[in-house]
């Protein structure tokens, strides 16, 4: 299509905003010399781009009525069958959606984005149907992701399936009540702050956090991409590591994947052994000041020692950085995410990599005309983040990247000595969503309250799983392993045999 070119006052105004003082020849000339840029821009819109595959036959879909949907956890019901063998045969799979899946629509919890339809398929969604699963729609997922509670989906609160007044967590909230309640046997979870094992924890669920960049994230709705997760939910360990070895390993078109990780043969590791395991229970995840429930504390705590009955050494360690972890991830949650999914229209530049074209142009119409319509927690994070960049200039994005390093140094550390760290996934138990009248305070606080103990393995990239370790007041409590990078087995293998022993 002819791009269209500037006239001079858009060009006056991006001097302005640039603190370029130009005179109107220079103004002129200017626009000039972009000509031959804008007629490579024309040139670039005739060539056909390489696109992600779509194997697999679907018909549209329905969005389900509410009496089909008690927990407000379906955001679309559709049928995807894969093939008719391989590894997840059998086996039915909703995607976070946040997932692209082709022909299925794409909320991504906000408004400002409904409508979308994606013409892609996601590699996991591939990746899926080609191990014969069948995925069968979409999960509610909150708005941008952007919240461990389950209350900010402009679909509305997704409810917990052992309490419909209590959050079902978030982002993945749809994903994690869906398995909990039995109406699918796995789901895709999304993790950048604890996104997967917030949900599972108090929902009752396993869902496992893979290593940073074993799984490829290629067409799903970035947050920020040192960060970004992707993984299996499931109500067995082993079925999350089935689906985990399913999804595993590079694609080649996702900047997040380093050399030489691959996947594995997880299922194979579930051995129910783990003598000779040494873990170490971490004392800076219990306690957390106005925050840790004693319940959850004693029934972690007891969950852990249990794994001396099955042969593991199991000792407390002291890492005083695990403390600093929540204070490293806020810049880069808070910044990172405005320069992407704000300033990068949701897929930013400067990273080699398959980009989700059609989303970008989507979803910045749908912000920049709609910008009331984004959640309060998103309004917050926006007027943060732009605030610290404009004030402080990245300063503060970049001291916490290097921070990383330390906080990742003091988690190897440990590990040199342990296989396995162990800590509570979430300091309470599920808390009550927000009335629709509640406070922005409120609101904002059940969104982001929960995160000391996961958000820290999102910017070191060590595998993290929560597993269930038992109920206190009808309400499930989540156990946290934590491992090596690239040594997802060993955490599954540990999930697998505490899940068998109970």
């Amino acid at each position: 299509m002819p791009i269209k070119r500037p006239t001079l006052d858009e060009v006056a105004d991006l001097a302005e905003n640039n603190g370029l003082n130009l005179t109107p020849d220079d103004l002129e000339s200017f626009r000039d010399l972009m000509e031959p840029s804008l007629e490579a821009y024309e040139h670039l819109d005739a060539l056909v781009e390489p696109t992600l595959p779509v194997k697999y036959p679907r018909g549209p879909g329905y969005r389900p009525n509410p009496e089909d949907n008690p927990l407000n956890a379906w955001y679309w019901r559709s049928e995807i069958r894969g093939a008719s063998q391989g590894l997840l045969a059998g086996k039915t799979i909703v995607a976070k959606d946040n997932v692209c899946v082709a022909g299925v629509p794409m909320m991504n919890g906000t408004s400002v984005l409904e409508g979308y339809v994606p013409d892609v398929d996601a590699t996991i969604v591939t990746r899926i149907l080609d191990a014969g699963g069948t995925i069968v729609g979409k999960a509610v997922c909150e708005s941008l992701c952007f919240s461990g509670g389950s209350h900010t989906s402009d679909t509305g609160p997704v409810l917990n399936p052992h309490d419909h007044q209590r959050t079902a967590g978030g982002s993945s909230s749809g994903s994690a009540a869906l398995v909990a309640a039995g109406e699918v046997d796995m789901a895709i979870g999304g993790d950048q702050g604890g996104s997967i094992r917030i949900p599972g924890s108090w929902c009752g669920i396993v869902g496992h956090k893979p290593t940073y960049g074993l799984v490829p994230y290629t067409g799903v709705f970035p947050i920020e991409l040192t960060i970004d997760h992707t993984g299996p939910m499931a109500r067995t360990v082993a079925d999350v590591a089935l689906m985990l070895e399913a999804v595993a390993g590079p694609d080649g078109l996702d900047p997040r994947q380093s050399a030489g990780l691959e996947g594995e043969a997880y299922s194979r590791a579930l051995t129910g052994d783990v003598r000779g395991l040494r873990l170490g229970i971490v004392t800076e995840g219990f306690g957390w000041e106005d925050m840790s429930e004693d319940d959850v504390d004693e029934g972690v705590m007891e969950a852990a020692r249990s794994f001396e009955k099955l042969g593991a050494q199991v000792d407390t360690v002291s890492i005083p950085w695990h403390r600093h972890g929540r204070q490293i991830w806020t810049p880069i949650a808070v910044e990172g995410t405005t320069m992407l999914m704000v300033g990068g229209n949701s897929m930013g530049t400067n990273w080699k990599g398959h980009y989700t074209t059609s989303l970008l142009d989507v979803f910045a119409r749908g912000r920049l005309s709609r910008p009331d319509d984004l959640s309060e927690t998103t309004k917050m994070v926006m007027l943060l983040g732009q605030y610290m960049q404009e004030k402080y200039h990245g300063r503060y994005y970049a001291k916490a990247q290097n921070l990383v390093r330390r906080l990742k140094q003091a988690y190897d550390e440990a590990l040199s000595g342990y296989d396995l760290l162990v800590m509570p996934t979430l300091p309470m138990k599920a808390t009550i969503i927000p009335a629709p009248d509640a406070s922005r305070q409120e609101y904002v606080d059940r969104a982001l309250e929960m995160v000391p103990n996961t958000s820290p393995f999102d910017v070191t990239g060590h595998p993290a799983i929560t597993v269930p370790c038992g109920f206190s007041q009808g309400l499930p409590i989540g156990m946290m392993l934590v491992g090596r990078t690239g040594e997802d087995a060993t955490v599954l293998r540990a999930a697998d045999a505490y899940e068998k022993g109970r």
